[in-house]
């Protein structure tokens, strides 16, 4: 394996800019870091209110404790080397440097796992006259004209999966595609002399709240999907021991044998989990691609 450098000269005055994913599942997620494998969660069976009459006897009902777990398994990392030469001549990279872009990296790469779990969320699509309801079908083609559409349907299903109280602690919220997010704003400007002249002056956040929801933005879709519901229901456990620490090995080996050189490793250990009594405040919409 060969690094591919640029060494000091003289025209060379600094490095390009780190182009990094907008994340935001750290706002998104109930995310726990510890040194648990399993994460438990047990919940109650809802019991069922009576009716009786005065002076008549009334029956028990059982109370039914059931528990979900889920095991912290996956592991993502990123290991590099790098030649003791190549770094002492190139200005652009150090070894703590490569740690920083590294976690960067890490923290995209959680977004990207945020975004593929949408097997597990409750699926919505387009019922066929352009309304979004619960269950497959057809793709829904996001608008600039039906963004509001979007929203209250969402809202719409929170209410109908009695997540009032959770949206009202801790905010709903959309993830929308760039070009999904591009609609958004143009339906900001044309909507609203207050909203639109906000809109216009200082654009739109990405994490604006807008119509009693946290409207963010990513790349990392799976394709046709868009991410929408309850912040803080989506459990994410992380290891605390090997999240964001720094491993750098002096002469690092592969079957090749040992190269004179320094290695710089990072890793993740993750698992997410909708539990059963928040997978129906988590929607995974099914959309057309944005041309």
């Amino acid at each position: 394996m060969a690094n591919s450098m640029i060494f000091r000269e003289e025209w060379a005055v600094k490095a390009q800019e780190y182009l990094k994913h907008p994340t935001n599942w750290k706002e998104i997620c109930n995310v726990e870091i510890n040194n648990s494998r399993v994460l438990n969660n047990p919940y109650f069976t809802e019991a069922t209110v009576q009716t009786t009459a005065r002076d008549s006897s009334y029956s028990f009902q059982s109370v039914t404790l059931t528990n979900e777990s889920i095991t912290i398994s996956s592991i993502g990392i990123l290991n590099q080397k790098i030649d003791r030469a190549d770094l002492a001549q190139s200005s652009f990279t150090s070894q703590m440097e490569m740690a920083a872009k590294q976690g960067v990296k890490l923290n995209e790469y959680l977004q990207t796992r945020m975004l593929a779990e949408h097997g597990q969320y409750t699926n919505m699509h387009d019922n066929g006259s352009g309304k979004l309801v619960l269950g497959t079908g057809t793709n829904f083609t996001v608008t600039p004209n039906n963004i509001d559409n979007v929203i209250r349907a969402v809202k719409r299903e929170i209410f109908t999966a009695n997540g009032i109280d959770l949206m009202n602690r801790y905010g709903a919220f959309m993830v929308w595609r760039p070009g999904d997010w591009e609609y958004f704003e143009e339906f900001r400007d044309a909507n609203g002399f207050a909203e639109a002249d906000k809109s216009l002056r200082g654009g739109s956040d990405v994490g604006v709240y807008y119509k009693e929801m946290f409207h963010y933005v990513s790349n990392d879709h799976t394709a046709n999907h868009i991410f929408a519901g309850v912040r803080k229901q989506l459990h994410l456990g992380i290891v605390r021991d090997t999240y964001g620490q720094v491993v750098v090995v002096d002469e690092p080996a592969d079957g090749s044998g040992a190269y004179s050189a320094i290695g710089v490793n990072m890793r993740v250990d993750y698992a997410f989990k909708a539990w059963n009594n928040s997978k129906t405040l988590l929607f995974d919409i099914e959309v057309a691609n944005v041309v």
